[in-house]
């Protein structure tokens, strides 16, 4: 049987009645009484050494075990917690030609989140192109082409207004539940040199990858497809740049004689016509956040994505009572490649 943790009123309890054992007629049950004062002041004291015993105990198990101690575990497997990753990308500089922009340049967005170049850039032909680097790690720091930044000192002969290209890559901070998930993975599934979930752990180890697939043999003998999405950027397609970050990883680790390729999944956005009653904002909001959550789930490259399950995630949204959902009206089978995204919903 389980170890149950006594609650506070239970442990007064006991510590009044063991009182009353030993000094019977006393006045420990009294409430104003010393003794009964003393008896909890006690049973608060062993109440937080049982909640200490109880957060103990979680961190003994790998599969509860939190933060430091979580990191301390999956370590001794070999597992590391992945950095926080930087964003890159390039920036259109123009300006007065032959006029040369420095390494360290400090670009800035709108909403105050920086960037440096990272080489010496001259302009030419009224423009130059930068190779940029965010100044903090994290997702933050990503940024669709065509995003303005600005220079926050000004330079003689460069304009001050820049447009960036897209800026990828950044990622936060591995969260415990996802290095967790990793490190349950790697006891479970212990490396076997080339395995078909082994190219799975690979791209997961790099950083803002979420979830992957293999698939061997597709691009023929000896060859297999590893395709991965980053569920908590804008977008979880991954671009050109993010695809080419794991594809060089995984060259550094795969067997020299395998034909590895990875690649990004190509998004087919899942379009939906529903009525909903009561017809509320808010009951609009919870459906649309459940068929959210179901394809951010579920969807794979090449998958299927099941009638049932969307309507399940449509009476799951909060206030929802009723519903008719004319498209889609069968299950959503994707083709070789091909990953179902969230497309756009008609109130009818």
């Amino acid at each position: 049987m389980a170890f149950s943790r006594p609650v506070l009123s239970d442990l007064i309890t006991r510590a009044i009645n063991d009182i009353l054992a030993r000094l019977p007629g006393s006045d420990a049950a009294l409430r104003r009484s010393n003794l009964n004062v003393l008896a909890r002041v006690h049973a608060g004291a062993v109440h937080g050494l049982y909640g200490f015993i109880d957060w103990v105990s979680k961190q003994v198990m790998y599969d509860t075990a939190e933060a430091e101690y979580l990191e301390r575990w999956s370590t001794i497997w070999g597992v590391n917690r992945l950095a926080a990753a930087f964003a890159t990308g390039s920036v259109t500089v123009t300006g007065v030609n032959g006029t040369v922009i420095p390494a360290g340049t400090e670009l800035q967005r709108a909403d105050d989140a920086l960037y440096t170049t990272d080489a010496d850039a001259t302009i030419a032909a009224g423009a130059a192109t930068v190779a940029v680097t965010a100044s903090a790690a994290g997702a933050a720091g990503n940024a669709d082409s065509g995003t303005a930044l600005a220079l926050t000192s000004p330079i003689a002969g460069i304009d001050s207004s820049v447009t960036s290209g897209a800026l990828s890559g950044g990622a936060d901070a591995e969260t415990d539940a996802a290095l967790r998930t990793r490190f349950i993975a790697r006891i479970q599934q212990p490396p076997h040199g080339g395995a078909e979930y082994d190219y799975e752990t690979w791209a997961l180890e790099v950083a803002g990858v979420t979830r992957a697939w293999v698939y061997p043999g597709e691009n023929g003998a000896g060859s297999l497809v590893v395709r991965f999405v980053r569920d908590n950027d804008v977008s979880p397609i991954p671009d050109a740049g993010e695809v080419a970050t794991v594809q060089a990883y995984i060259d550094t680790v795969r067997p020299v004689t395998a034909q590895v390729l990875a690649a990004a999944p190509v998004a087919v956005p899942l379009d939906f016509s529903i009525q909903v009653t009561p017809n509320t904002q808010a009951v609009k909001d919870a459906v649309t956040a459940e068929l959210a959550d179901l394809i951010s789930r579920e969807s794979e490259p090449g998958g299927t994505l099941y009638l049932s399950h969307i309507r399940a995630a449509i009476s799951a949204g909060a206030g929802e009572t009723n519903y008719s959902m004319p498209t889609p009206n069968a299950d959503i089978v994707s083709a070789t490649g091909d990953m179902t995204t969230m497309g756009t919903i008609t109130w009818l």
